[in-house]
């Protein structure tokens, strides 16, 4: 992230929990490589299996001081790259490991590493992916998934469904959920005192009042207009995505609320590609992970893994979780 999101140094060093993700991609790569980055910056944790992080550090990265070992990968016929439910079993396990971390206070907060999906649904799990985890380990109602680099944040309404059952999954109560989640995380997390929320259209040119669909009258109005009436906060009509974007891009406003996920992800990357992050918010905690997914198809040459994304995971953890401690 950039200097203004950058960590301050305190003698009291926020406690950062890790979890390398899918044994089977670059989490565990991009781990070590970020923590050879980040030496001094905070106290790190890692949760995770010693054999496979001993694997990268003989490609020459420092092996981790601090590892809670939870010894779940076979060591016999270990492949990087590879699918699996073993593996699928394990990147759960670590979250699980890291909850009770978290619960006992023996961490501030948590970065993850990528997981797959597919490797969890092998092992019998119903997880799309890291925030349904949360969302459903945790008690809270609701969160929301903001995604964000050093020009952009965006939160989602809708996440991992096909684009096809986006409109049928929109409600002015769940529009509404979603911007007062997002912001009170960019008042507590981000040190934001007067958010500016800019709000993107379904349909193209915001529908122009009806004839391209009906989802902004329908949902859209009615939720800004009761926030309005709740919070004290800038939130702009529901606006044509091209337009909001720029006008985020610009500085205008403080994040954007995307529909759908690719109406978020594509400027993101064309924005910045290496230096995505994730974070959860309507968490008890602080927790983002890397912007990219396992990357199976380069994991067997650590030297490949980029570790920018998952360094500016970790800066944001930790910025974060310093502006919660003030909040």
């Amino acid at each position: 992230m950039s200097s203004k999101n950058n960590p301050i140094l305190t003698l009291n060093k926020i406690k950062v929990g890790i979890t390398i993700g899918d044994p089977s991609g670059i989490g565990p790569a991009i781990t070590l490589k970020a923590l050879n980055s980040l030496k001094g910056i905070a106290d790190f944790t890692v949760i995770g299996d010693k054999g496979v992080l001993e694997r990268v550090a003989g490609h020459g990265y420092r092996a981790v001081a601090n590892l809670i070992d939870l010894g779940n990968v076979s060591r016999k016929n270990f492949k990087s790259g590879k699918i699996k439910a073993e593996y699928g079993r394990a990147s759960i396990e670590y979250l699980d490991k890291a909850r009770e971390l978290l619960e006992q206070n023996k961490i501030d907060c948590l970065v993850t590493c990528p997981i797959s999906k597919e490797a969890v649904a092998k092992a019998h799990f119903d997880y799309s992916g890291h925030t349904e985890y949360f969302l459903k380990n945790t008690g809270v109602k609701d969160v929301v998934m903001m995604l964000l680099n050093d020009r952009l944040r965006f939160s989602l309404v809708t996440r991992h469904i096909p684009l096809n059952k986006v409109s049928a999954s929109l409600s002015a109560a769940k529009i509404y959920n979603n911007i007062i989640i997002t912001y009170k995380g960019l008042k507590d997390l981000f040190g934001i005192v007067n958010p500016r929320i800019g709000v993107c259209s379904v349909n193209p040119h915001a529908s122009e009042g009806g004839l391209i669909g009906g989802e902004e009258g329908r949902f859209i109005k009615p939720a800004i207009k009761k926030l309005r009436n709740s919070i004290k906060a800038q939130i702009s009509d529901p606006l044509s995505s091209d337009i909001v974007i720029h006008r985020a891009y610009a500085g205008i406003y403080d994040c954007v609320i995307a529909m759908y996920h690719d109406q978020a992800l594509i400027p993101l990357k064309l924005a910045q590609k290496n230096t995505g992050v994730n974070i959860t918010l309507g968490l008890p905690f602080v927790r983002t992970s890397p912007l990219h997914g396992t990357a199976f198809d380069i994991a067997s040459n650590p030297k490949l893994a980029n570790p920018d994304s998952m360094i500016a995971a970790v800066k944001l953890a930790i910025q974060c979780s310093l502006n919660q401690k003030k909040a």
